[in-house]
């Protein structure tokens, strides 16, 4: 990163940061905009530069996790199966986990107990999932060669691979760390790898 760079990306955190502070402290919908950007001495709309309101904040696990998934995705060879490529992202996302710092663990924990607390916030993490889900189909569909809209197989190779992901996240567990979530992620790959025939995500479209 360039100075420039730096500098946003430490506001960004600092935001970050603050704005979990505060919902962590009073509750998330007690918490304001303007009294985020106070804790940062920003203006509100500075903040707005950085997320587009306090859900953004709230579910930014999800703006990193796709990020992940796709990126790896592009990267696999063009002929692997989908689904196997897709796996592959979930074991960078596992990876990205174990090698956290202790700041962007304590972030992610944070933010997951937000998730817990606050039952509203779950349909709205569900409705952005369902856009890193389109965006994979999408991803997925290109590779195949078919229309993302007309594909039914593109679809529910996305939505195993998204599903598994999901259990290895969200199901309960005596112990909530990254080593122990990694944990988890690891055995739902391989559970899902081997619960599905080989070639079942590369038949004709």
């Amino acid at each position: 990163m360039g100075l420039r760079e730096r500098k946003k990306e430490k506001t960004r955190l600092a935001i970050l940061d603050a704005a979990l502070d505060l919902f962590v402290e009073q509750g998330y919908e007690s918490t304001t905009i303007e009294q985020i950007a106070g804790v940062v001495d920003i203006s509100p709309r500075t903040f707005f530069r950085y997320f587009t309101g306090k859900d953004h904040v709230a579910l930014l696990f999800h703006d990193h996790g796709e990020a992940i998934l796709l990126e790896t995705f592009a990267s696999r060879p063009a002929d692997e199966p989908p689904f196997t490529s897709l796996m592959h992202g979930m074991r960078a996302v596992m990876q990205d986990l174990l090698d956290s710092t202790p700041e962007d663990t304590a972030r992610f924990l944070k933010l997951r107990r937000l998730l817990d607390d606050n039952p509203q916030l779950v349909g709205r993490s569900v409705a952005r999932g369902a856009e890193t889900e389109r965006r994979l189909t999408e991803a997925v569909a290109a590779r195949r060669g078919v229309a993302a809209e007309e594909d039914l197989l593109s679809h529910l190779i996305v939505a195993f691979a998204t599903s598994a992901m999901r259990v290895g996240f969200e199901c309960p567990m005596t112990e909530v760390s990254m080593p122990a979530i990694a944990r988890r992620m690891a055995a739902t790959i391989e559970l899902a790898e081997r619960s599905l025939r080989p070639g079942w995500d590369v038949e004709a479209g």
